[in-house]
Protein backbone atom coordinates (compact mmCIF):
# COMPACT_ATOMS: atom_id res chain seq x y z
CA UNK A 1 0.00 0.00 0.00
CA UNK A 2 1.76 3.49 -1.42
CA UNK A 3 1.30 6.55 0.82
CA UNK A 4 -1.33 8.00 -0.87
CA UNK A 5 -3.91 4.92 -0.02
CA UNK A 6 -2.77 4.46 3.58
CA UNK A 7 -3.57 8.04 4.47
CA UNK A 8 -7.02 7.18 2.62
CA UNK A 9 -7.58 3.44 4.30
CA UNK A 10 -11.25 4.53 5.80
CA UNK A 11 -11.83 7.52 3.31
CA UNK A 12 -10.46 10.23 2.01
CA UNK A 13 -10.54 13.76 3.92
CA UNK A 14 -11.09 16.90 1.76
CA UNK A 15 -8.25 19.63 2.21
CA UNK A 16 -5.58 17.20 2.37
CA UNK A 17 -3.73 19.13 -0.95
CA UNK A 18 -0.63 19.87 1.02
CA UNK A 19 -0.41 15.91 1.85
CA UNK A 20 -0.97 15.27 -1.62
CA UNK A 21 1.62 17.11 -2.64
CA UNK A 22 4.41 15.55 -1.30
CA UNK A 23 3.31 12.05 -2.54
CA UNK A 24 5.99 10.70 -5.38
CA UNK A 25 3.30 8.81 -7.53
CA UNK A 26 0.77 11.17 -9.49
CA UNK A 27 -2.31 11.96 -7.90
CA UNK A 28 -5.32 13.23 -9.18
CA UNK A 29 -8.99 14.11 -7.79
CA UNK A 30 -11.77 13.56 -10.50
CA UNK A 31 -15.44 14.33 -10.50
CA UNK A 32 -17.61 11.84 -11.88
CA UNK A 33 -19.41 11.02 -14.67
CA UNK A 34 -17.18 13.24 -16.58
CA UNK A 35 -13.88 12.65 -14.90
CA UNK A 36 -13.37 16.36 -14.54
CA UNK A 37 -10.08 17.18 -12.80
CA UNK A 38 -10.76 18.92 -9.38
CA UNK A 39 -6.56 18.86 -8.51
CA UNK A 40 -3.55 17.12 -9.77
CA UNK A 41 -0.08 16.59 -7.42
CA UNK A 42 3.19 17.97 -9.02
CA UNK A 43 3.44 14.24 -9.79
CA UNK A 44 0.76 14.15 -11.81
CA UNK A 45 2.29 17.61 -13.73
CA UNK A 46 5.26 15.75 -14.36
CA UNK A 47 4.07 13.09 -16.32
CA UNK A 48 1.30 14.88 -17.63
CA UNK A 49 4.18 17.63 -18.93
CA UNK A 50 1.28 19.90 -18.05
CA UNK A 51 0.85 22.83 -15.17
CA UNK A 52 -1.99 22.09 -12.56
CA UNK A 53 -3.69 25.34 -13.42
CA UNK A 54 -3.93 23.89 -17.21
CA UNK A 55 -5.03 20.26 -15.79
CA UNK A 56 -7.62 21.39 -13.72
CA UNK A 57 -9.63 22.89 -17.13
CA UNK A 58 -9.63 19.37 -18.73
CA UNK A 59 -11.42 16.51 -18.12
CA UNK A 60 -8.98 13.24 -17.23
CA UNK A 61 -10.25 11.22 -20.22
CA UNK A 62 -8.79 13.87 -22.64
CA UNK A 63 -5.33 13.27 -21.02
CA UNK A 64 -5.31 9.67 -20.96
CA UNK A 65 -8.37 8.06 -22.88
CA UNK A 66 -7.69 4.48 -21.33
CA UNK A 67 -8.96 5.76 -17.94
CA UNK A 68 -12.10 5.47 -18.85
CA UNK A 69 -11.86 1.35 -18.85
CA UNK A 70 -11.65 2.30 -14.56
CA UNK A 71 -15.67 3.59 -14.76
CA UNK A 72 -17.01 0.32 -13.55
CA UNK A 73 -14.45 0.29 -10.47
CA UNK A 74 -15.69 3.74 -9.46
CA UNK A 75 -19.54 2.49 -8.76
CA UNK A 76 -18.66 0.94 -5.93
CA UNK A 77 -16.36 3.56 -3.84
CA UNK A 78 -19.01 6.19 -4.89
CA UNK A 79 -21.73 4.02 -3.47
CA UNK A 80 -19.40 3.35 -0.14
CA UNK A 81 -19.18 -0.41 -0.75
CA UNK A 82 -15.66 -0.37 -0.45
CA UNK A 83 -13.39 2.27 0.78
CA UNK A 84 -10.69 1.45 -2.58
CA UNK A 85 -10.73 -0.26 -6.24
CA UNK A 86 -7.35 -1.19 -7.65
CA UNK A 87 -6.58 -2.35 -10.91
CA UNK A 88 -3.36 -2.40 -13.47
CA UNK A 89 -4.02 -0.78 -17.02
CA UNK A 90 -2.77 0.31 -19.66
CA UNK A 91 -2.46 4.22 -19.65
CA UNK A 92 -2.55 5.33 -23.29
CA UNK A 93 -0.94 9.06 -23.73
CA UNK A 94 -1.93 10.72 -26.81
CA UNK A 95 1.72 11.70 -28.70
CA UNK A 96 3.78 9.45 -26.08
CA UNK A 97 4.24 6.22 -25.06
CA UNK A 98 2.24 4.36 -23.05
CA UNK A 99 2.65 3.39 -19.45
CA UNK A 100 1.84 0.16 -17.66
CA UNK A 101 0.43 1.30 -14.13
CA UNK A 102 -1.58 0.05 -11.45
CA UNK A 103 -4.47 2.47 -10.67
CA UNK A 104 -5.90 2.82 -7.42
CA UNK A 105 -9.13 4.64 -6.77
CA UNK A 106 -10.43 5.85 -3.17
CA UNK A 107 -13.41 7.52 -1.77
CA UNK A 108 -13.75 10.75 -0.40
CA UNK A 109 -15.57 11.60 2.83
CA UNK A 110 -18.74 13.64 2.13
CA UNK A 111 -18.88 13.76 -1.24
CA UNK A 112 -20.83 11.19 -3.28
CA UNK A 113 -19.09 12.52 -7.33
CA UNK A 114 -15.58 13.01 -6.34
CA UNK A 115 -12.44 9.83 -5.94
CA UNK A 116 -8.78 9.87 -6.04
CA UNK A 117 -6.76 8.33 -8.49
CA UNK A 118 -3.23 7.38 -7.39
CA UNK A 119 -1.52 5.98 -10.61
CA UNK A 120 1.88 3.69 -9.46
CA UNK A 121 4.48 2.89 -12.36
CA UNK A 122 4.55 -0.87 -12.74
CA UNK A 123 8.26 -0.29 -13.87
CA UNK A 124 9.08 1.59 -10.86
CA UNK A 125 11.38 -1.00 -9.47
CA UNK A 126 12.69 -2.24 -13.21
CA UNK A 127 13.59 1.50 -13.31
CA UNK A 128 15.53 1.56 -10.26
CA UNK A 129 17.41 -1.36 -11.20
CA UNK A 130 18.22 -0.50 -14.51
CA UNK A 131 19.65 2.99 -13.46
CA UNK A 132 21.70 1.32 -11.12
CA UNK A 133 23.01 -0.71 -13.40
CA UNK A 134 24.35 1.41 -15.75
CA UNK A 135 25.47 3.30 -12.87
CA UNK A 136 27.95 0.94 -11.69
CA UNK A 137 28.58 0.07 -15.47
CA UNK A 138 29.76 3.40 -16.01
CA UNK A 139 32.19 3.64 -13.09
CA UNK A 140 33.63 0.27 -14.24
CA UNK A 141 33.78 1.69 -17.35
CA UNK A 142 35.58 4.98 -16.55
CA UNK A 143 38.37 2.39 -14.52
CA UNK A 144 38.62 0.13 -17.18
CA UNK A 145 39.22 2.62 -19.96
CA UNK A 146 41.51 5.32 -18.23
CA UNK A 147 43.80 2.01 -17.06
CA UNK A 148 43.78 0.76 -20.86
CA UNK A 149 44.39 4.07 -22.23
CA UNK A 150 47.28 4.53 -20.63
CA UNK A 151 48.51 1.01 -21.33
CA UNK A 152 48.01 1.89 -25.09
CA UNK A 153 49.56 5.43 -24.82
CA UNK A 154 52.89 4.69 -23.60
CA UNK A 155 54.27 2.16 -26.43
CA UNK A 156 52.39 3.80 -29.40
CA UNK A 157 54.65 6.86 -28.84
CA UNK A 158 58.00 4.56 -28.89
CA UNK A 159 55.79 3.09 -31.96
CA UNK A 160 55.72 6.52 -33.83
CA UNK A 161 59.18 7.69 -33.03
CA UNK A 162 60.82 4.39 -34.39
CA UNK A 163 59.00 4.54 -37.24
CA UNK A 164 59.86 7.84 -38.24
CA UNK A 165 63.69 7.16 -37.57
CA UNK A 166 63.04 4.11 -39.82
CA UNK A 167 61.56 6.12 -42.47
CA UNK A 168 65.04 8.47 -42.22
CA UNK A 169 67.13 5.72 -42.63
CA UNK A 170 65.25 3.93 -45.66
CA UNK A 171 66.81 4.61 -49.09
CA UNK A 172 64.09 3.80 -51.55
CA UNK A 173 60.91 6.00 -51.52
CA UNK A 174 58.72 3.55 -52.02
CA UNK A 175 59.38 2.04 -48.72
CA UNK A 176 58.52 5.02 -46.86
CA UNK A 177 54.61 4.43 -47.92
CA UNK A 178 54.73 1.44 -45.36
CA UNK A 179 56.33 3.83 -42.91
CA UNK A 180 54.09 6.38 -43.43
CA UNK A 181 50.92 3.67 -42.84
CA UNK A 182 52.55 2.83 -39.61
CA UNK A 183 52.84 6.51 -38.56
CA UNK A 184 49.35 7.50 -39.38
CA UNK A 185 47.49 4.62 -37.56
CA UNK A 186 49.28 5.84 -34.60
CA UNK A 187 48.05 9.38 -35.04
CA UNK A 188 44.68 7.53 -35.14
CA UNK A 189 45.12 5.65 -31.96
CA UNK A 190 46.49 8.44 -30.53
CA UNK A 191 43.20 10.14 -31.39
CA UNK A 192 41.51 7.25 -29.72
CA UNK A 193 42.88 7.15 -27.14
CA UNK A 194 42.85 10.94 -26.37
CA UNK A 195 38.76 10.29 -26.50
CA UNK A 196 38.72 7.84 -24.26
CA UNK A 197 40.81 10.14 -21.21
CA UNK A 198 38.81 12.94 -21.66
CA UNK A 199 35.69 12.06 -19.80
CA UNK A 200 38.18 12.24 -17.07
CA UNK A 201 38.80 16.07 -17.24
CA UNK A 202 36.55 17.53 -14.17
CA UNK A 203 34.51 19.64 -15.18
CA UNK A 204 33.83 23.19 -14.76
CA UNK A 205 30.50 23.27 -12.83
CA UNK A 206 30.87 27.21 -11.74
CA UNK A 207 28.11 28.94 -14.19
CA UNK A 208 25.12 29.25 -14.96
CA UNK A 209 24.06 27.49 -18.50
CA UNK A 210 20.62 27.83 -20.63
CA UNK A 211 20.03 24.75 -21.45
CA UNK A 212 17.99 26.05 -24.86
CA UNK A 213 21.46 27.73 -25.89
CA UNK A 214 23.21 24.77 -25.42
CA UNK A 215 20.39 22.81 -28.30
CA UNK A 216 20.74 25.85 -30.62
CA UNK A 217 24.07 25.02 -30.54
CA UNK A 218 24.05 21.31 -31.23
CA UNK A 219 21.05 22.31 -33.92
CA UNK A 220 22.86 24.55 -35.84
CA UNK A 221 25.75 22.44 -35.84
CA UNK A 222 23.37 19.20 -37.55
CA UNK A 223 21.72 21.06 -39.86
CA UNK A 224 25.01 22.05 -41.18
CA UNK A 225 26.39 18.51 -41.38
CA UNK A 226 22.95 17.37 -42.36
CA UNK A 227 21.33 19.90 -44.47
CA UNK A 228 19.09 17.89 -47.08
CA UNK A 229 15.96 16.28 -45.68
CA UNK A 230 16.53 15.96 -41.73
CA UNK A 231 13.98 18.44 -39.95
CA UNK A 232 15.48 19.35 -36.11
CA UNK A 233 12.11 20.37 -34.32
CA UNK A 234 12.22 22.72 -31.29
CA UNK A 235 9.64 21.47 -28.46
CA UNK A 236 11.13 23.76 -25.13
CA UNK A 237 9.52 24.76 -22.38
CA UNK A 238 10.99 28.50 -21.97
CA UNK A 239 10.11 28.85 -18.31
CA UNK A 240 12.88 26.59 -17.22
CA UNK A 241 15.52 28.07 -15.21
CA UNK A 242 19.02 27.85 -15.84
CA UNK A 243 21.59 25.38 -14.45
CA UNK A 244 24.64 24.92 -12.87
CA UNK A 245 27.23 22.97 -15.45
CA UNK A 246 29.85 22.99 -17.49
CA UNK A 247 28.55 24.19 -21.22
CA UNK A 248 31.24 22.68 -23.36
CA UNK A 249 30.38 19.57 -21.63
CA UNK A 250 26.75 19.86 -22.11
CA UNK A 251 26.93 20.70 -25.84
CA UNK A 252 28.77 17.52 -26.23
CA UNK A 253 27.02 15.31 -24.66
CA UNK A 254 23.53 16.20 -26.48
CA UNK A 255 25.46 16.59 -29.81
CA UNK A 256 26.88 13.26 -29.56
CA UNK A 257 23.45 11.79 -28.88
CA UNK A 258 21.74 13.96 -31.66
CA UNK A 259 24.37 12.99 -34.06
CA UNK A 260 24.24 9.75 -33.52
CA UNK A 261 20.13 10.23 -34.05
CA UNK A 262 20.96 12.00 -37.40
CA UNK A 263 23.10 8.84 -38.97
CA UNK A 264 20.59 6.27 -38.08
CA UNK A 265 18.12 8.56 -40.15
CA UNK A 266 19.95 8.18 -43.54
CA UNK A 267 17.54 6.18 -45.51
CA UNK A 268 13.93 8.72 -43.43
CA UNK A 269 16.28 11.81 -45.22
CA UNK A 270 16.29 10.14 -48.46
CA UNK A 271 12.56 9.77 -48.21
CA UNK A 272 12.41 13.69 -46.92
CA UNK A 273 10.85 12.72 -43.52
CA UNK A 274 13.24 12.46 -40.93
CA UNK A 275 12.73 14.13 -37.91
CA UNK A 276 14.40 15.04 -34.57
CA UNK A 277 12.85 16.13 -32.02
CA UNK A 278 14.39 18.39 -29.29
CA UNK A 279 12.02 18.61 -25.74
CA UNK A 280 12.63 20.56 -22.67
CA UNK A 281 10.38 20.58 -19.58
CA UNK A 282 10.05 19.93 -15.64
CA UNK A 283 10.76 16.94 -13.33
CA UNK A 284 9.55 17.16 -9.92
CA UNK A 285 10.75 15.04 -7.20
CA UNK A 286 13.33 12.98 -9.58
CA UNK A 287 15.62 10.62 -7.92
CA UNK A 288 18.65 9.72 -9.60
CA UNK A 289 21.98 7.56 -8.10
CA UNK A 290 19.20 7.41 -5.18
CA UNK A 291 19.73 11.15 -3.94
CA UNK A 292 15.91 12.69 -4.49
CA UNK A 293 15.90 16.29 -6.44
CA UNK A 294 13.42 18.53 -6.00
CA UNK A 295 13.81 19.64 -9.56
CA UNK A 296 15.25 18.64 -12.34
CA UNK A 297 15.94 19.24 -16.51
CA UNK A 298 13.62 16.17 -18.47
CA UNK A 299 15.32 16.47 -21.89
CA UNK A 300 14.43 14.20 -24.68
CA UNK A 301 15.98 13.50 -28.00
CA UNK A 302 13.62 11.80 -30.19
CA UNK A 303 13.99 10.56 -33.42
CA UNK A 304 12.09 8.76 -35.96
CA UNK A 305 14.42 6.50 -37.15
CA UNK A 306 14.43 2.47 -37.58
CA UNK A 307 15.27 1.86 -33.89
CA UNK A 308 18.25 0.95 -32.15
CA UNK A 309 19.21 -2.94 -32.66
CA UNK A 310 17.67 -5.41 -30.16
CA UNK A 311 21.08 -7.00 -29.95
CA UNK A 312 22.82 -4.31 -28.87
CA UNK A 313 20.29 -2.01 -26.79
CA UNK A 314 20.71 -3.31 -23.61
CA UNK A 315 24.86 -2.15 -24.36
CA UNK A 316 24.65 1.16 -26.00
CA UNK A 317 26.22 3.06 -23.28
CA UNK A 318 28.96 0.57 -23.39
CA UNK A 319 32.35 1.66 -24.62
CA UNK A 320 33.17 0.38 -28.25
CA UNK A 321 29.89 -0.66 -29.02
CA UNK A 322 28.25 0.91 -32.05
CA UNK A 323 25.38 -0.01 -34.30
CA UNK A 324 26.78 1.66 -37.34
CA UNK A 325 29.37 0.33 -39.93
CA UNK A 326 32.73 2.44 -38.96
CA UNK A 327 31.58 3.91 -35.41
CA UNK A 328 33.74 4.23 -32.95
CA UNK A 329 31.18 3.18 -30.52
CA UNK A 330 32.45 6.08 -27.53
CA UNK A 331 29.71 8.53 -28.51
CA UNK A 332 27.60 7.71 -26.30
CA UNK A 333 29.58 6.54 -23.69
CA UNK A 334 31.31 9.69 -23.42
CA UNK A 335 27.98 11.32 -23.17
CA UNK A 336 26.75 9.21 -20.03
CA UNK A 337 29.64 9.99 -18.55
CA UNK A 338 29.50 13.97 -18.93
CA UNK A 339 26.07 13.87 -17.77
CA UNK A 340 26.92 11.73 -14.90
CA UNK A 341 29.69 14.15 -13.96
CA UNK A 342 26.85 16.46 -13.19
CA UNK A 343 25.03 14.34 -11.18
CA UNK A 344 22.51 13.29 -14.30
CA UNK A 345 21.43 10.16 -16.02
CA UNK A 346 21.14 9.16 -19.94
CA UNK A 347 18.43 6.64 -20.32
CA UNK A 348 17.27 5.31 -23.72
CA UNK A 349 13.71 3.80 -24.85
CA UNK A 350 14.04 2.68 -28.37
CA UNK A 351 11.81 1.00 -30.99
CA UNK A 352 11.23 0.67 -34.48
CA UNK A 353 10.02 4.53 -36.07
CA UNK A 354 11.17 6.34 -32.20
CA UNK A 355 14.04 6.06 -30.25
CA UNK A 356 13.87 8.59 -27.20
CA UNK A 357 17.08 9.41 -25.37
CA UNK A 358 16.03 11.05 -22.26
CA UNK A 359 18.51 12.95 -20.26
CA UNK A 360 17.70 13.96 -16.73
CA UNK A 361 19.69 16.46 -14.98
CA UNK A 362 19.13 18.31 -11.48
CA UNK A 363 18.22 22.19 -10.73
CA UNK A 364 19.94 22.97 -7.77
Amino acid sequence: MTNATRGYMHKVVPGVHAGLDVISNPVFLVRLPDWKIEYANPAAEALTAASRKVLVQQALTDVFPSIDSLRDLTAGVLLGEVDARRQDILLERPGQESLHVHAVIAALEGSDDTVLLELLPNDQKIRSDREERILDLTAANKELIRNLAHEIKNPLGGIRGAAQLLEFELPERALREYTQVIIKEADRLQTLVDRLLEPHRHPHIVSSVNIHEVLERVRSVVLAEFPNGLRVIRDYDASLPELLGDKEQLIQAVLNIVHNAAQALAEQMRQGSAQIILRTRIARKVTIAKKLHKLALDLHVIDNGPGIPEDIRERIFYPLVSGRDGGSGLGLTLAQTFVQQHEGLIECDSRPGQTDFRILLPLH
